[in-house]
């Protein structure tokens, strides 16, 4: 449990496996670490955009 503290992914990647039979762990991880650095840029995106229209 320790682990799943330090790695934002864990809890994630644990929660798909339930969900999904026939899934391999390290595809499960894979596919949270993708979703979530996808999503961490679309936020960044809207961050930017929303300082600079606060700027202009």
């Amino acid at each position: 449990m320790a682990e799943a503290q330090d790695d934002p992914l864990a809890a994630w990647t644990e929660r798909l496996l339930r969900l999904g039979g026939g899934i391999s762990p390290d595809d499960a991880r894979a596919f949270v670490h993708d979703l979530y650095a996808y999503a961490q840029s679309t936020l960044d995106e809207t961050r930017a955009e929303a300082d600079l229209e606060r700027e202009e």
